[in-house]
This record gives structure tokens, sequence and C-alpha cells, in this order.
């Protein structure tokens, strides 16, 4: 493994596994190349990760051979298809630890997933005889926080719109965690779902959610969890992590883009009617009317993505083969070594927590009055490849005083040499903007 320095204070421990960075990389095609002259440094994971060999190579053997429409066909090369993908959903259930792969409905990303939620509760509401959990209106409120990314905002905003229910959430302190002083008067008996982000991603923050899951549990609400950031990186436990529902996305886990998960408890999932109608989603069909299947098919309607799906089975066995843990404590190093690192560069100022606990490998910042568009087109010249914005979440610039940040995130593949790079190239910032 990468050697990694160790700032004073944080624990070192001797049962904590490990794996070969340079062994990891070599997996990885695109990390090979060069950028304006440059090695690449890839620092931008949080918004898509690469794919290494073993998950092209399943791709690309997928569509060579056993090309073809599930679910629809007993010819060959449709049982062939068929049980990929069925044998795709059985290892993303058990990745997570879900009861049954029957919770795991296949999706296009993070955002489709809690749209279906969302959409489940629009459509329950204008239906008297539907699960009283998903019904909506005037009265009624939903739950989010300041922190989260677009995708967990606006859905629940037009879902309010649709009900007439209300919107409340979460602030976030000067630390970038979730304030959860109010939780008592935030989460009450007219809350009917809160939906938080796990780890954020533009804050780094790994929100600890078991104050907010008693509390829902208190008052029969549902809760659902954005782990787009968390899955890719965290031993994940659904069983454990106690929500209702999860949702998260296949390109930030060595996968294609184009395929996400919902989880769902197996009695939510029943008792939520459909949100998209098309084929292979129903029971029977006359013209006068339609019934259902069960989940996961009810919320798979019309051609799914097979590839994609075949593919995140590959991603998770790839992750698999180098364990969730020790991928955990990789990017948990890196991160110290990153905030140590970054704390020498003069007038920079990280948003979220500056310690390495309760946070994981995103880091987002500002160097002085430099606008990050500029210090993104510098560094990309240095071939560091960062993400620079508002990274879908608005609400916590504006939070913070800022229109934008630069974002570093890190992942199995980041070396501490791609951290002293960023480091360097940021220095090289400053000299151009003196």
């Amino acid at each position: 493994m990468t050697s990694i320095a160790i700032p004073p204070g944080m624990p070192q421990y001797d049962d904590v596994p490990r794996f070969d960075v340079a062994q990891v990389r070599a997996d990885f095609p695109i990390l090979s190349r060069e950028i304006n002259g440059h090695p690449l440094v890839y620092l931008d994971s949080a918004n898509t990760s690469h794919k290494p060999r073993q998950v092209l190579d399943v791709l690309d053997e997928h569509y060579a051979r056993h090309n073809a429409n599930v679910s629809r066909s007993v010819h060959t090369l449709g049982t062939e298809a068929t049980e990929a993908y069925e044998g795709a959903r059985a290892k993303v259930a058990a990745f997570i630890n879900a009861p049954s792969p029957d919770e795991v409905v296949f999706t296009k990303n993070s955002t489709e997933a809690i749209n279906i939620v969302a959409y489940a509760f629009s459509n329950a509401s204008l239906r008297p005889d539907a699960d009283p959990r998903f019904r909506l209106g005037p009265g009624d409120e939903v739950v989010i926080s300041e922190m989260e990314h677009h995708s967990n905002i606006v859905p629940w905003q037009l879902l309010c719109e649709r009900t007439g229910a209300t919107l409340r959430w979460f602030p976030v302190t000067d630390q970038g965690r979730l304030d959860e002083s109010g939780l008592d008067d935030l989460v009450t008996e007219r809350t009917k779902i809160v939906s938080l982000v796990h780890v954020s991603n533009i804050l780094g923050t790994v929100n600890a959610t078991s104050r907010i899951t008693a509390r829902v549990r208190e008052v029969g609400a549902l809760l659902l969890l954005d782990c787009s950031q968390s899955v890719p990186h965290l031993p994940m436990d659904v069983v454990d992590l106690d929500a209702d529902y999860i949702v998260f996305t296949g390109h930030k886990m060595l996968a294609p883009t184009g395929i996400g998960v919902l989880w769902g408890r197996a009695e939510l999932l029943a008792a939520m009617p459909p949100v998209f109608g098309g084929g292979s989603m129903i029971e029977t069909v006359t013209m006068a009317r339609s019934t259902f299947a069960a989940p996961p098919a009810r919320f798979e309607a019309g051609t799914p993505p097979i590839a994609e799906a075949v593919a995140l089975g590959a991603a998770v066995d790839y992750l698999n083969g180098i364990g969730m843990r020790a991928i955990q404590w990789h990017e948990k190093e890196l991160t110290a070594y990153a905030l140590d690192a970054l704390g020498t560069v003069p007038d920079l100022r990280i948003f979220g927590p500056t310690v390495p606990v309760g946070r994981g490998g995103t880091i987002s910042f500002a160097l002085g009055d430099v606008h990050p568009h500029d210090v993104g087109q510098v560094l990309d010249s240095l071939g560091v490849q960062v993400r620079v914005g508002h990274h879908c979440a608005k609400p916590v610039c504006s939070r913070f005083g800022v229109p934008a940040m630069t974002r570093a995130s890190f992942y199995l593949y980041t070396t501490t040499e791609e951290i002293d790079s960023l480091v360097t190239g940021l220095e090289q910032v400053r000299k151009v903007f003196d």
C-alpha cells in the first residue's frame, strides 16, 4: 500500500485490512492517461468513479454474447440475460445486507429512486383507499436538511406543491454538521417522511442518524437516506441502519452510468402504488383497468438498464474482493493526510468538518479570493482533476456565504502522491493570482 503519514492524534490499528493501491490502480485503464502533458490526478470520484477492467470486460461480454431482453423470452439468450440481471440484483442485495433481493429496485440513478418514492406519495394522496402512510395533504410535513443534494430537495418541494404539505429542514452548523438541537420540534406527529443525506456530497459529513431514526420511529414517520456517497465507500447494512428506504447510484461505485438502486422494506414497497406504467410492471391489463405486479417489477416499467445492472453486479464483486472495511480505512487515512496537507496552504478555507472523524473523503474549500473556476482551470493545466461549482448543493453554498466551492474527492485508487500534487497545484494557483 502507498505509505501514508498519519497526522498526530489519528489512531492507527494493526488489525485494519490493507490492499495494494498500486495493484488496484493497474486495473483502471484511464489512470494511465496524461492530461496536458502531466500524469492524470483524478480527484473527482464523488462526481463519478472510474471503472476497472473487470467491470468493463463484463459489460463488453454481456453485449457480445448474452444480449437479449429480460423476463420476456424462453430462448437461450433471453434466459441468460434474465439470469444475469436477476443475479446482479441478488449481489446488490447481499452487498447492503438486504433481507431479500425483491427489496432491490433497479433505477436509472439516485435521483430517479428518490422521485419514485416522492411520486408514490403523490399518487397515493389521490386515492382514498391508499395506505395512509403515503397520503399527504395540508397539515402534513416532509423533513429534509439544508445539506442535501438538489436531488433530495426538488422532488420533495414538488411533492409539497402538489399535495399542500409543508417542507421543513434541519439547518447546518458552522462546522458542517446537522443541527439536531430542534429535533423534537422539527420531526413531529405531522411528519410523514424524513429524507436525509447519509454522507454529504459537498461537505463530506457522515451523518450519524440514530437520534433522528429514534425520533422518526417515535412519531410514526418514514425515513429515506440518500446513500449515494456512502454505499461506495463504507460497509453498508440496511438492517442495522434501520432506514425505510435507501438510494444509491452505480456510477459512483465503479459501475456504468444509467444504473441506480432504490432499496425499500418489502412491506412498504408492496404498499406503494406504481409510478411508471408500461410493460413488465403489470399483472393483468384490460381496456377498463390494470392490476400490477409485485415489487420490484412494479417499479421497473419497460426495458430496464440490463447490461448496466450486470456491470453493477461486477462492480460489487470487485469491491467485495478488496473489502469495504479496507476501502473505508484507506479513505479515512487519505482524508486525515489531506486535511493536514491542505492546512499548509495559505488562505485556504475548508468547508465542513476539519477533522477526520465523522467525515468522508470529500473536501470542499476556497482559496482566498480566487474563483473556484480559476482554481479548477489552473489545476487542470497540471493534470489535476477537481470539481468546481455549487455541486448541486446551492443551499450549502449559500449557508457558507460563497457562490461556489472547489472540491477534491477520493476513492480506493487515490494515493497520497495525488494529494501532494493537489497541494503543489494550489501553490501554483496562488502564484498565478497573487
